[in-house]
């Protein structure tokens, strides 16, 4: 995938330079006390005609040198008040490079003004106003900054009802709400920005929810040793580089850093809906490897990149992964983006298996009337499609070379802004087909996590061709009283053509002597599916339908549902 660092990374702080002025002012009045002076002679006497001949010859040439530079200095100050100021730039979830570039106009001997002007090279995508773009910050400001630092603190507090009452309050399927009825921290973030003579480096925390949540998706910390998912668990982002002062600027990074496929930031604070669609949901938030920004033009960016991986910190197998993304705006009112991803063995166990994935979004805002009190109205659309093929799947079906093992999907999102961007409302939703499951979520199941799930998932499979179709809508209201704050509610719904989302038996078995919900189960004294039946004797009754002998039988099965709703209420500062 062609993605994104519009980092959506770091935005250097423009500055422009002031030229300095000869002293023409000083002159010129010596020139003018120097004419006065020369009106009389000492002693006030009339000089002889010669004298006054060669006085007034030299007032005459004097007079036209005072008027010369007084043009001179009527020019420099026109030029000065041209020179436009510098505009305030808005961090944005892209990578900009760490200095702005100055480029200096050369002096010319027809023109003193020309050897007072600077122009300042535009910084790539701060021209614009991008604070309304889906997946890009909102503030237009920086709350504190330094030539050597700028910080940045985030912190996301989420409340979650889940309709379906899950009795362990554990909920699935999704990659910003994890637990129901609870009061959650989902993010405490605290990092910033360095930049310094060219080199850049940029860390952010995650404390909360994602510490554990997003570290159980990616299966490569499994194969060999060191335990690099507890390493980084606790950075969202961590990567050093430099900026080289070429075109409009080329930044190259290496570390763990966001990735862009499908929209949506990784960030909630920077979306238009909590809950994002399944092409958000489901593909990449991080990478780790090596990424190149290279910028054009102040509206082009082409972000190359070579990674361990689809979201891994490590490699599943030995191949690694290239991808990289374009993001082009050509006009204030509009941002198109292609993400890419391939060339990746992703699959733990499955060395030969390849994956190929495209990503690609158009953002519009079509309505932008600052004075109306509804002032501005914006439209995103993404589109996904991917496969996988070799170790015995296919992209093309059930060929020789294995089943149908594939992922197609859309998300459409339209946001209208009210009373001077203080209230936002966005109605949206999206839809996948993604046969083989490859990229479905893994249910939370007794602890279930993409490692595992690899090895053995009896209750959510992810065979080659296992079918799962789904669909889902939300309506997000928002009150932003603040660039830095914004309180947000939310309704979502979705659908799956299988049973997937958590239903009210819940997700967590009894652990030894029939103890419910203590999420200290034995995996093997409940798969079901794999005919192991040791200590059967100690479980309690299935609560939902069974598998292994049906109802009433003594093993344990999670209660999954085809449909979940819910309501979030959340609380975001981003500084």
């Amino acid at each position: 995938m062609l993605v994104l660092s519009l980092a959506f990374g770091q935005i250097p702080r423009g500055y422009a330079q002031t030229a300095t002025q000869p002293d023409a002012p000083t002159k010129v009045a010596a020139l003018r006390e120097s004419s006065a002076v020369a009106d009389v002679t000492p002693g006030g006497t009339a000089p002889d005609s010669q004298s006054s001949q060669e006085i007034l010859k030299e007032l005459a040439a004097m007079k036209a040198r005072i008027e010369q530079l007084e043009a001179e200095l009527k020019s420099r100050a026109a030029a000065t008040e041209a020179t436009p100021a510098p505009a305030t730039l808005t961090r944005t979830t892209e990578a900009l490079p760490a200095t702005a570039p100055v480029v200096v106009a050369q002096p010319s001997s027809d023109s003193a003004a020309a050897s007072l002007t600077k122009k300042e090279k535009i910084v790539p995508f701060s021209d614009w106003d991008w604070t309304w773009l889906n997946g890009n910050p909102r503030n237009k400001d920086t709350a504190f900054d330094s030539k050597f630092f700028t910080p940045e603190i985030r912190a996301d507090i989420t409340y979650n009802y889940d309709f379906n009452k899950p009795v362990d309050n554990s909920m699935g399927g999704s990659s910003e709400l994890f637990r129901s009825n609870e009061i959650q921290l989902e993010q405490l973030g605290i990092g910033g920005d360095f930049h310094y003579d060219n080199v850049r480096a940029r860390f952010m925390t995650q404390f909360g929810m994602y510490s554990t949540t997003t570290v159980r998706n990616d299966p490569s910390y499994s194969k060999g040793q060191w335990n690099i998912n507890d390493a980084d668990r606790y950075l969202s982002e961590a990567y050093g580089g430099y900026h080289i002062n070429a075109l409009n600027g080329i930044n190259i990074d290496a570390g763990i850093f966001m990735s862009y496929v499908g929209l949506f930031s990784y960030y909630n604070f920077d979306n238009w809906a909590y809950q994002p669609s399944y092409v958000s949901s489901n593909t990449p938030w991080f990478f780790e490897g090596l990424r190149v920004q290279i910028f054009p033009t102040p509206h082009l960016k082409i972000e190359p990149w070579f990674i361990n991986g689809w979201q891994s910190y490590g490699s599943a197998n030995s191949r690694k992964g290239l991808g990289g993304q374009i993001k082009w705006t050509p006009k204030p009112w509009i941002n198109i983006i292609s993400n890419n991803y391939g060339l990746g063995h992703d699959d733990l166990y499955i060395p030969k298996r390849g994956r190929i994935h495209t990503d690609d979004s158009i953002e519009i805002k079509y309505f932008d009337k600052p004075g109306n009190r509804l002032d501005k109205m914006a439209l995103s659309l993404t589109g996904d499609m991917g496969c996988e093929f070799g170790g015995g799947v296919s992209c093309h079906g059930n060929t020789a070379g294995g089943p149908k093992q594939s992922f197609i999907g859309y998300m459409i999102y339209n946001r209208a802004w009210f009373k001077k961007d203080t209230f936002g409302l966005t109605v949206g939703g999206g839809q996948i087909n993604n046969p083989g499951r490859y990229l479905v979520l893994v249910p939370p199941i007794n602890g279930e996590t993409a490692s595992s799930a690899a090895i053995n998932a009896p209750y959510f499979t992810g065979n080659p061709g296992d079918p799962f179709k789904a669909w889902d809508s939300s309506i997000t209201f928002d009150y932003m009283p603040k660039q830095w704050l914004t309180f947000r509610w939310e309704y979502d719904y979705r659908h799956a053509n299988v049973p997937y989302w958590t239903g009210r038996g819940g997700v967590t078995p009894p652990g030894p002597g029939g103890v419910p919900y203590t999420n200290n189960g034995f995996p093997q004294y409940y798969a079901c599916m794999n005919g192991n039946s040791s200590m059967q004797e100690t479980l309690t009754a299935a609560q939902g339908p069974s598998g292994c002998g049906g109802q009433g039988s003594s093993v344990w099965f999670p209660d999954l549902r085809k449909d979940e709703s819910f309501v979030d209420i959340d609380i975001m500062v981003k500084f």
